[in-house]
């Protein structure tokens, strides 16, 4: 079939196989540019490995470090004329590069909440690899049914206490408008994002994968948060999803302490503002990063998921020199965004931005590309006119 993008708000309805393989390769060239990493993780288990961060991370750790990796999503196959999502290609297209380069790469498809893909998990680490040393819990999904109890919950992207009014950008027209977004009026709301995106489910994946005897010696975790400037607070990080990013920080000394008995440790690194599927649904959030983007390739200083996850492995995790630690304790790879200078211009362009001048003084044009890029669109090696073949398989998933 033809394949082109097909938008509905914030989501992209298509993916596109060929150009999201061309998106992953280019991931991989980016890394081995870098060189080996010394002293890298050799046993990965990555947990949300499809898109973004995560997929960036399996590809360092393969790439960077030749380790084995198994992968773990929740992504649709394509039927006869309907694509697959964009990171059952990315899979896919992964498993493939690793299968060139002599690489394990093994993915396993469901919801990674549940007790039973933690088991088919552990049974693949006991029968491919016996124990693991690096563990990447990178999940981003708006909803999850406890595995415990049966209960569903829905996250909700709100402020707390009262509304939110700033700029937004409608990044496929360039419309710069003013929203607002109520507060929460439940503290349920709050509870429910909480149990979505906070710290239990990474701590219910350590403690089973601890207790079935599958962690190495010296075994490392790391999980993804954000902070970003004062001038989202309200929406992210003070508001319900900072809620749970609190919360997943905050279980970093209980898994310090799972981990004590095998040396292992736990970490949360903070990242930049990047476009990913998670991060184009949050209001005001694509107009900072617009911004953002323009004053940091400026400086030269700018980086997608892929070099921030090589710098996060070769510069923080494996890095012969100890790890440096914020006050919190966390891992910071946001640093050059969270740069006084750089800060202190895109507040100075957040003042004169306008849907005449956004094109001039933002790089809005990066972030739209960006965005059809995790589609795996507007690759100049892809024809998008010509034909493809949507039935792409993951080799490892039968």
């Amino acid at each position: 079939m033809i394949i082109q993008p097909r938008t509905r708000g914030f989501i992209c309805l298509t993916s596109h196989p060929e150009g999201c393989a061309a998106h992953v390769k280019q991931q991989i060239a980016y890394v081995q540019s870098k060189g080996k990493i010394a002293n890298g993780p050799k046993k990965v288990l990555v947990i949300g490995a499809s898109t973004g961060f995560g997929l960036a991370s399996r590809i360092a750790a393969a790439f960077g470090s030749d380790a084995a990796t198994i992968g773990v999503f929740f992504e649709k196959s394509a039927t006869e004329g309907r694509p697959a999502t964009a990171g059952w290609y990315n899979s896919a297209a992964f498993e493939q590069e690793a299968a060139k380069a002599g690489l394990y790469a093994k993915s396993i498809n469901g919801d990674a909440y549940s007790d039973e893909i933690k088991k088919q998990t552990i049974e693949l680490i006991k029968q491919d690899l016996g124990q693991i040393d690096l563990v990447v819990y990178s999940l981003a999904s708006p909803r999850r049914t406890h595995p415990k109890t049966g209960v569903a919950y829905a996250s909700v992207l709100k402020p707390i206490n009262e509304p939110f009014s700033n700029k937004t950008v409608d990044f496929h027209t360039g419309v710069v408008s003013n929203i607002t977004i109520d507060p929460v009026t439940e503290q349920s709301d709050i509870d429910n994002t909480i149990a979505v995106m906070g710290g239990e489910d990474w701590k219910f994946w350590m403690e089973d994968l601890k207790a079935a005897g599958v962690l190495a010696e010296g075994v490392k975790t790391v999980a993804y948060s954000y902070i970003g400037p004062e001038l989202t607070y309200p929406i992210y990080r003070n508001g319900t999803i900072g809620m749970a990013k609190n919360d997943l920080e905050a279980t970093v000394p209980t898994i310090n302490t799972l981990l004590a008995d095998l040396h292992g440790v736990s970490y949360v690194s903070v990242n930049k503002a990047l476009v990913t599927q998670s991060s184009s649904a949050i209001p005001v959030v694509p107009l900072y990063i617009s911004l953002l983007y323009k004053v940091m390739k400026e400086k030269n200083i700018h980086e997608g998921c892929i070099e921030q996850m090589q710098r996060l492995f070769a510069d923080r995790l494996y890095a012969d020199q100890p790890i440096t630690l914020d006050a919190e304790g966390r891992i910071r790879v946001d640093d050059w965004e969270m740069r006084a200078d750089v800060q202190a211009e895109v507040a100075k362009l957040w003042e004169e931005i306008s849907s005449e001048n956004i094109n001039e003084i933002s790089d809005l044009e990066g972030y739209r590309k960006d965005f059809f890029n995790l589609f795996g669109f507007e690759f100049d090696t892809v024809d998008y006119t010509a034909e493809t073949n949507e039935l792409v398989e993951v080799p490892s998933i039968k």
